[in-house]
């Protein structure tokens, strides 16, 4: 099975099943000299690990990472820094229940990748689904803890921002109260919603879809290359990547086809700062495929988790017709924990992105540009209502 890698210059590999001993991931093309503890990387991990709360699932893995290569004690300040090299990281797993699929071995599990993995490859791990299973996502967000430090200044937050059909109300938006509930939910009055509405989806046995919503913070303006490299492009491709997830936008997305074209152009003027100053972000800060240096906003649709007590009609790999419930440990719905997993490969892309725009080309062109001798000064438009 190939295709295990993502990135140019930042490069990711992932590794490991579900139920085999362990899972993690090489890093390669990290700059030396960064500071890295396996406690960086942990805190990260503890966001996403299973069985923190009754909405997801119960299995037990403490998630604990150890790096295995690709740092080394500076020898000025005595702090383990990266070295340049690849870095590997290892995420053993202790709580595996590998009898939980015996009763599936044969039986495709209907929303599930057991039919597709088994018709190219000839043969599957029923086992949690081995690589196919969200358990693998534990890499990228060791991999994600990395990439963070790569890019000064980048803040990368997500939240839970719909359950099946409740949304949150943005007028409560609270970046601080996704801590305060199991649910990353910005919104407090709607995660008590929420928790409710998982509460009746998991005692019924079965599962419910969610967006998530992501915000990048202090990215440079630059990132991203016409007309294959575009930034968004990589970020949706990214996205799409995780688990169950069935849709992505950028900004406005789907939402900018209802906008006029007076709605929708983010208009600009001049801050105090010298630097320009948009006067709304539909646009999810990337024009052209090239960051503005405004948030980079980005969401997706997560499907309702595939593996649910309800018989569903499917076949066997021996061409039966069978029915099947899938038994074991599930999350009622898989969004919740797609969060921390949608921070880690946002936080990737833009490193990737941060270090394939320094190699190109360096130190970004000062802006604004110097008007050259004898060129005409700038004819004043009519007076715009963003000026009034």
């Amino acid at each position: 099975m190939s295709f295990n890698t993502f990135g140019h210059l930042f490069r990711v590999t992932t590794f490991g099943e579900s139920h085999g001993p362990a899972l993690g991931c090489v890093v390669d093309g990290c700059p030396p000299r960064i500071p890295l503890e396996a406690a960086d990387i942990q805190e990260r991990l503890d966001r996403r690990r299973p069985g923190q709360s009754r909405f997801t699932t119960q299995r037990r893995e403490p998630d604990a990472v150890k790096i295995l290569s690709g740092v080394f004690a500076d020898p000025q300040s005595g702090a383990q820094v990266t070295t340049g090299t690849p870095i590997a990281l290892l995420i053993e797993n202790t709580d595996q229940r590998s009898k939980d699929y015996a009763e599936i071995r044969d039986a495709y599990r209907p929303g599930h990748a057991d039919y597709t993995y088994d018709a190219k490859y000839g043969l599957r791990d029923y086992r949690g689904g081995g690589r196919s299973s969200a358990r693998e996502t534990a890499a990228r967000v060791a991999a994600g803890a990395i990439a963070r430090k790569v890019v000064p200044g980048l803040v990368v937050r997500a939240a839970l921002i719909q359950v099946g059909r409740l949304r949150i109300d943005r007028a409560r938006w609270d970046w601080a109260e996704i801590d305060r509930n199991p649910l990353f939910c910005p919104d407090a009055t709607a995660a008590e919603a929420f928790a409710a509405h998982l509460d009746e989806v998991r005692k019924a046995g079965s599962s419910v879809g969610a967006v998530v919503e992501v915000v990048a913070e202090g990215v440079p303006v630059g990132l991203g290359a016409p007309v294959y490299g575009k930034l968004d492009a990589d970020l949706a491709a990214a996205l799409m990547g995780i688990n169950a997830v069935k849709g992505v936008e950028i900004g406005a997305g789907f939402e900018a086809a209802a906008l006029s074209g007076e709605e929708n152009a983010d208009e600009m003027r001049m801050g105090n700062d010298g630097a320009p100053r948009f006067l709304s972000n539909q646009a999810g800060g990337v024009l052209g495929g090239i960051s503005t240096g405004q948030p980079v906003v980005a969401r997706f649709a997560v499907k309702p988790t595939s593996s649910i007590l309800t018989p569903r009609a499917t076949v066997t790999r021996f061409g039966e017709e069978t029915d099947l419930l899938t038994k074991g440990r599930h999350d009622p719905c898989v969004g919740i924990r797609a969060v921390p997993v949608a921070e880690a490969m946002v936080a990737c892309v833009i490193a990737d992105h941060y270090l394939r725009h320094r190699a190109q080309v360096g130190d970004t062109p000062a802006w604004p540009f110097t008007r050259p001798a004898g060129s005409p000064e700038q004819v004043p438009l009519p007076e715009s209502k963003a000026s009034r």
